[in-house]
């Protein structure tokens, strides 16, 4: 036996809902009343006055009790349909409460709560007939009328019934069109959340990647030269026209980046963008950290050839990680030892992999450093090396660091190198 279809909940009633089904429920109880009336007041005979009055006034008051179950119909639909179902057998104009009650259950879709309400509707109009016919006109009940009786009390359920059942699979329908359209709604809310979300990673990893290493710097030159008394006026000069230079060249790597960013915005007109830095970029990269104030030692003995010509046959996607780690390394390595030696080692072959090693010495607390350089710390998020990880993890490749035997802070990274 298949499973009932799930009830959904009938939608709320305005007043004015509410208001035209009560005027077709006392529209057609009334018209059916007065026919009633019409008929048995051409066919009853003198002295029957009395009892016919009796019958046409149940028939009325009996009606109108009906009209004030109308409103527990939603509350307790099955009861209401069989208590309005079964007033039909004295009162014509009960029918049409009935028939609003009938067409309200029919739309749970359910045959096991509308086959009782259809049995004593059926009876009800058998019942009917015989109080109508005997008890107002006094004639016998003959089966030819009673047979007509019932079939047009079938076929009047049946159009009931059929209109419940359509009205209930429409709102079921149409709940299901909104809980699609809501589900759908939510998906593309949560999409463009994500997108949202997506896309302020890539500007923070990209705003980290650039800024981070030319900001310290900055701030480092800024620091020296605020804490050193025994420069001369030339000297001062020329510290702040580095200072001047390096802010300079952060703000035009500031505009390649968000260049970047909106590459697909329609609205931006197409520029050819400046390329992202690879290895090829290294030996600026170094001069840079040197000039931040600290010496750096490249070490490429473990390349092809022990040249750096040979990180040419790297992928770009691989070289520019490559240098955007080298470039973190390089920048936490001044913010926590500043004016320590920083060794990078450089090591691997095509169809194995690339090593990218820096060491430094241990980091020593922040007012211990800034008292040793007489340069105050640089603050950091420190995210550096989680950005560092998720760049390693996207290539498929791993990442080592923390304090190696020798008493050295060392980052290790190792990349896919494609034969």
């Amino acid at each position: 036996m298949p499973a009932a279809p799930p009830v959904v909940a009938p939608p709320r009633l305005g007043p004015w809902s509410r208001t035209w089904r009560y005027l077709v429920a006392v529209g057609v109880g009334l018209t059916l009343w007065v026919v009633t009336v019409a008929d048995v007041s051409s066919t009853a005979t003198t002295g029957d006055e009395g009892r016919v009055g009796a019958v046409l006034l149940l028939d009325l008051v009996v009606g109108v009790l009906a009209l004030c179950l109308l409103p527990l119909r939603r509350r307790k639909p099955v009861l209401t349909a069989v208590l309005l179902s079964a007033a039909t057998a004295v009162s014509g104009f009960a029918v049409g409460p009935a028939v609003l009650a009938t067409v309200s259950l029919s739309t749970r879709r359910r045959w096991r709560e509308v086959l009782p309400v259809a049995g004593v509707w059926l009876a009800s109009g058998v019942v009917y007939e015989w109080i109508y016919r005997t008890g107002a006109q006094g004639e016998q009940l003959s089966p030819m009328l009673t047979f007509i009786a019932v079939a047009a009390g079938m076929l009047g359920l049946g159009l009931v019934v059929a209109t419940g059942f359509y009205i209930g699979a429409r709102r079921e329908l149409l709940q299901t069109l909104q809980q699609r359209a809501e589900a759908a709604e939510r998906a593309q809310e949560s999409r463009a959340a994500e997108a949202r979300q997506s896309e302020r990673t890539r500007i923070a990893r990209e705003m980290h990647d650039v800024l981070a290493h030319r900001i310290s710097l900055v701030a480092m030159q800024a620091g020296a030269l605020a804490y050193r008394d025994d420069l001369s006026r030339e000297q001062i000069t020329a510290s702040a026209e580095t200072i001047r230079d390096s802010a300079h060249r952060a703000l035009g790597e500031l505009r390649e980046v968000l260049g970047v960013l909106r590459t697909d915005e329609p609205t931006v007109p197409t520029e050819r963008e400046a390329p992202q830095p690879t290895l090829a970029e290294l030996p600026a990269l170094l001069a840079d950290a040197v000039e931040a104030g600290g010496p750096v030692h490249l070490d490429v003995t473990g390349l092809p050839g022990g040249d750096r010509t040979a990180l040419a046959d790297l992928p770009e996607t691989t070289s520019r990680t490559a240098f955007r780690i080298l470039q973190e390394a390089l920048t936490n390595a001044r913010k926590h030892a500043p004016g320590q030696e920083v060794r990078v080692r450089l090591a691997g072959a095509p169809g194995d992999r690339l090593l990218l090693e820096a060491r430094n010495p241990v980091p020593v607390p922040a007012g211990a450093a800034a008292a040793g350089a007489g340069v105050p710390g640089v603050p950091g998020a420190g995210l550096g090396l989680v950005g560092v990880a998720e760049r390693v993890q996207l290539l498929g490749g791993s990442l080592e660091h923390g304090v190696a035997p020798d008493g050295r802070f060392a980052v290790r990274v190792w990349l896919p190198w494609p034969a």
